[in-house]
C-alpha cells in the first residue's frame, strides 16, 4: 500500500496547510536570494511540513534538488564532495547551468563518530555556496552557533487540529473514502501539532472500510514532548501552579537543565515581587538539585521540581500577554567559551595527578592553585622551570599556570631549560650506564680482579671497602622530612 503521506505531499507551498507565515517567509527568501545569497534553515517539530515545504518551493521555483538527509553517510570528505560541489556549481558532475537547491534534512542530528567533522563541514559549505541550501533540522539550538549565525531561519510551528481537518478532508476524497465528521476531529485532536502522524492514522483507520466512523478511529497517546520554549510560555505566563507541574512532564530537560532554562528566562517577563518571590522558589530547587548530587538520591528530584515549575508560576501575578524572546542558559554558551581552558587545565592536572600520585580532584583543587601562585608569570623563573621539567609541561600548559603568554620568549626558554633538566636527571639516574669507561677487555679483567679480591700486577689492593659502598649507597643518611614534600605532590619541584 502506497504511504499516503508521500502520496499527498503538497506540490507546490499553496498547498502546504497550517503555516501560512513561514510558507511566505520561505517563498520571499527564494524570490530574493540572489540579493542575499543566504542559507535557510527550517526548523520546527516533527511532522509539521518542513521538508514537504522545501520540495514543494523547488518545484514552484522550477529548481532540481539535490538532497543529503541522516541516512545517508555525513562525514567531512562526505559533506565536501557532495554538498560542497553541489552548492557551487549546482551538479554532481561537470557542473551546469541554471538554479539548483541543496537540501540537507536532520541537519540538527551531526554528532558522534559517525559524523565526524560534518557539522564544520556544512559551515563552510553554507558560507561558501553559489547556490541556494536549505536546512532542516527540529531543535535549532543543538546546531552551532556559526551555522545558525551563517543561515536565516524560519519556525514551522505545530499544526493546530483546526488546520490539521481540512487537510484529512482533502485526503479522503482523492482516495474516495467516506467519512464522519467526528472521525476526523477525533483524528485530529490526537495529533494536534502533528499532520504526518494524522494522515498516518487517517490511512490506518480507512483501511479495508468504504466509509470512516468515529468508532473505527482508535488512537492513543502520541509519545510527544513540549518544546521547551511553549513549556517556557506556559510556566512563565499563563499556568497555574498544577498546569506548570503537570506540563514539566512532556520536557525533554532534565531538572538541572530546565532549572537554567527558567532562571534565565524568567527576569525577561517577571519583575518587582514576584520575580523576588520566583527566585526564592528556584533557590530551593537548587538546594533540592544540591542533595541530589551530593547523595545521588534522585527522589528529591520531585521536590525540585515542584519548586522550579509549580512555585515559579504561583509566583506570577495573573496571566501574562505578548511575545517574548527566550533563549538558552547564558551558562551554557560560557562553558561552550571557556571549554579550550578546562581542557587545558584538565590536562595539567592529569601531569600532575600522574606524576604526584594523586587523584585528579586533588591536584586541580590542591595542588595546582598552589603552583599558579609560586609561578605567577613566571617571576620565580627557578620554581617555574623545575615545575615544567617535573610534570614534563609543554609551553602550552606552562603558560595556563603561570598566567603568561605561550609564545612568549620567557615561556619558551623556561620550557627548553626544563627539557635539559630532565635530560640531565635521565642521565645522573642511569648510575653512570651512559659515561664513557675504558677499554672493554681492561674493564673486564679489573672486574673480575675485583670480585675474587686479588691483587693486582702492581701489587696494589684492589678489594672494594664497605665504607665505600655505604658512602655510594643513597639510602644512607636520608632526611626523613624529605618523605613527607613527596607526599604533598608539591616536593616533586620544590
Amino acid at each position: 500500500m502506497t504511504d499516503w503521506t508521500e502520496k499527498h505531499r503538497p506540490s507546490t507551498l499553496a498547498e502546504v496547510r497550517g503555516n501560512d507565515k513561514a510558507r511566505d517567509a520561505l517563498r520571499e527568501w527564494a524570490k530574493t536570494w540572489p540579493d542575499h545569497r543566504e542559507a535557510v534553515i527550517l526548523h520546527g517539530s516533527p511532522g509539521v511540513g518542513k521538508t514537504s515545504a522545501a520540495h514543494a518551493l523547488a518545484a514552484d521555483m522550477d529548481w532540481p534538488t539535490i538532497e543529503l538527509n541522516a541516512s545517508d553517510a555525513r562525514t567531512k570528505s562526505v559533506i565536501e564532495r557532495v554538498a560542497g560541489e553541489a552548492a557551487k556549481s549546482g551538479t554532481l558532475s561537470e557542473g551546469g547551468a541554471g538554479r539548483r537547491v541543496l537540501i540537507l534534512d536532520e541537519a540538527d542530528n551531526l554528532h558522534g563518530n559517525a559524523d565526524r567533522g560534518g557539522a564544520r563541514a556544512i559551515t563552510g559549505v553554507v558560507n561558501d555556496a553559489s547556490q541556494p541550501m536549505i536546512l532542516i533540522a527540529n531543535e535549532f539550538y543543538e546546531m552551532s552557533n556559526g551555522l545558525r549565525n551563517a543561515c536565516r531561519d524560519i519556525e514551522f510551528r505545530d499544526v493546530s487540529a483546526r488546520s490539521i481537518v481540512p487537510v484529512l478532508r482533502d485526503v479522503c476524497r482523492q482516495e474516495d473514502v467516506g467519512f464522519e465528521d467526528d472521525a476526523l476531529q477525533k483524528i485530529a485532536d490526537a495529533n494536534d501539532g502533528d499532520l504526518r502522524g494524522a494522515i498516518k492514522d487517517l490511512q490506518a483507520a480507512a483501511d479495508g472500510r468504504e466509509t470512516i466512523t468515529a468508532e473505527d478511529v482508535v488512537t492513543g497517546d502520541r509519545d510527544r514532548t513540549t518544546g521547551i520554549f511553549d513549556y517556557l510560555d506556559a510556566v512563565l505566563k499563563e499556568s497555574d501552579a498544577q498546569e506548570a507541574l503537570e506540563g514539566s512532564y512532556d520536557v525533554d530537560e532534565t531538572p538541572d537543565d530546565l532549572i537554567s532554562w527558567i532562571e534565565d528566562n524568567m527576569p525577561k517577563d517577571y519583575e518587582g515581587e514576584e520575580l523576588a518571590a520566583a527566585y526564592r522558589s528556584l533557590s530551593t530547587a537548587d538546594r533540592w538539585l544540591g542533595r541530589v548530587r551530593a547523595t545521588q538520591n534522585y527522589s528529591f528530584w520531585r521536590y525540585a521540581a515542584d519548586n522550579m515549575t509549580a512555585g515559579v508560576a504561583a509566583a506570577r501575578d495573573g496571566t501574562k500577554s505578548g511575545w517574548t524572546r527566550y533563549g538558552p542558559p547564558s551558562y551554557w554558551s560560557k562553558l561552550g567559551r571557556t571549554k579550550g581552558a578546562r581542557g587545558t587545565r584538565d590536562d595539567v592536572a592529569r601531569a600532575i595527578a600522574q606524576e604526584s600520585g594523586v587523584s585528579m580532584s586533588t591536584a586541580r583543587r590542591k595542588i595546582l592553585p598552589h603552583l599558579e601562585v609560586i609561578t605567577h608569570h613566571c617571576k620565580n623563573r627557578e620554581a617555574t622551570v623545575a615545575m615544567t621539567a617535573a610534570y614534563d609541561l609543554s609551553a602550552e600548559h606552562v603558560a595556563f599556570v603561570t598566567g603568561s603568554g605561550e609564545d612568549t620568549n620567557k615561556v619558551q626558554s623556561i620550557v627548553e631549560d626544563a627539557q635539559q633538566l630532565r635530560a640531565e636527571a635521565a642521565v645522573e639516574g642511569s648510575e653512570g650506564a651512559f659515561e664513557p669507561g675504558p677499554d672493554q677487555g681492561d674493564s673486564r679483567d679489573e672486574s673480575e680482579n675485583l670480585d675474587t679480591g686479588a691483587t693486582a700486577t702492581d701489587g696494589s689492593d684492589t678489594s672494594t671497602s664497605v665504607e665505600r659502598d655505604e658512602a655510594s649507597d643513597p639510602s644512607q643518611g636520608e632526611d626523613p622530612e624529605a618523605e613527607d614534600d613527596q607526599q604533598t605532590g608539591l616536593g616533586d619541584f620544590v
